[in-house]
């Protein structure tokens, strides 16, 4: 294995969108640094379980539901 090709690892501070704080290990920045987060598990919709709108203004879903719309599932 090759000397001095990998990162330093080191501690962080990692704030999340509500304030709450912990210390992790990572390759972000300094050892010391902050990496105050834009989106986090307690805000996103993926994690939080949140309802999601699916819009397409005549885009890929429409052009699938042309071409493939009656193949499938009787309802």
């Amino acid at each position: 294995m090759k000397n001095d090709i990998h990162p330093h690892y080191h501690m962080i501070k990692v704030v999340m969108t509500n304030g709450t704080e912990f210390m992790t290990r990572s390759t972000y920045g300094q050892e010391g640094s902050t990496l105050n987060l834009d989106i986090d598990p307690t805000t996103h919709p993926a994690w939080t379980g949140g309802t999601q709108q699916l819009l397409d203004r005549g885009g890929r879903l429409s052009r699938f539901n042309a071409r493939f719309g009656s193949i499938g599932a009787r309802k």
